[in-house]
């Protein structure tokens, strides 16, 4: 274990980031554990208020962020600021993250249906961190040959024909795929071939005159939704704890 850390996670330089990734992680399963305690009235915790306003944990979160991002790029790389600019900025994208609801809707939807984006967003943010300690770089760059690498406009353009599969997978409705394909370029490739989403923008724009492409569009989405939709839900009431019931 010591060998794998020093070789895959020492020498690259990646020990901020795998600090980063526990204090962010460390940091959502924490808050969730109180907030749910608050919610069932039980524990000595309680909401933070500043007279009548509920101060939300995202804004601590946001200030943690900003000193943390600050504080490493002031650090320079070197001695033990990098490491503590990690764990703040951990500590205090976990607390956003967390409210990422909160932010999207501009309304107070912690324990509602629309809050399970914050389970979402806290997961796919864990799961790209990790594949970047795994190795993977943005836009297949790790795939790319040293002489490719040396070849600016042959390395430009695979970069650029990623990010053209990550934009239809996106415009397809596929927002995982187009996300996870950012760091892995197969996914991305997957994502801009399989049939959008109804409702997307490319389903508007290009099956709008296309009946059975529309029709099978309908049918797969139903089938996916019906088949991960319950398995899904299940995780997130795990994680985040169950909505309201409206």
């Amino acid at each position: 274990m010591g060998q794998w850390l020093e070789r895959n996670i020492i020498e690259p330089g990646k020990l901020p980031l795998l600090l980063a990734l526990a204090a962010f992680v460390l940091t959502f399963v924490i808050t969730r554990i109180i907030t749910r305690l608050i919610r069932a009235g039980k524990g000595p915790f309680g909401n933070v208020t500043a007279g009548s306003v509920h101060v939300h944990h995202v804004v601590p979160g946001v200030i943690l962020t900003v000193v943390g991002g600050f504080g490493a790029v002031a650090s320079g790389g070197h001695g033990f600021g990098p490491y503590l600019s990690a764990v703040l900025f951990g500590v205090g994208a976990g607390l956003v993250l967390d409210e990422f609801a909160l932010i999207l809707h501009l309304d107070d939807v912690y324990w509602s249906e629309a809050g399970r984006k914050s389970v979402e967003m806290v997961v796919l943010t864990a799961a790209l961190v990790v594949l970047l300690l795994a190795g993977f770089a943005p836009f297949g760059v790790n795939d790319l040959s040293q002489q490719e690498l040396q070849n600016r406009a042959g390395a430009l353009t695979g970069v650029a024909v990623n990010f053209c599969f990550a934009l239809i997978a996106l415009s397809k409705g596929k927002v995982r795929l187009a996300v996870f394909g950012v760091i892995v370029p197969v996914v991305a490739l997957v994502g801009s071939l399989r049939l959008a989403r109804p409702g997307s923008p490319w389903a508007k724009r290009f099956y709008r005159r296309r009946h059975r492409a529309r029709a099978k569009a309908l049918l797969r989405a139903y089938h996916h939704d019906r088949r991960w939709s319950r398995p899904a839900r299940t995780i997130q009431d795990w994680l985040g704890g169950k909505p309201d019931r409206p």
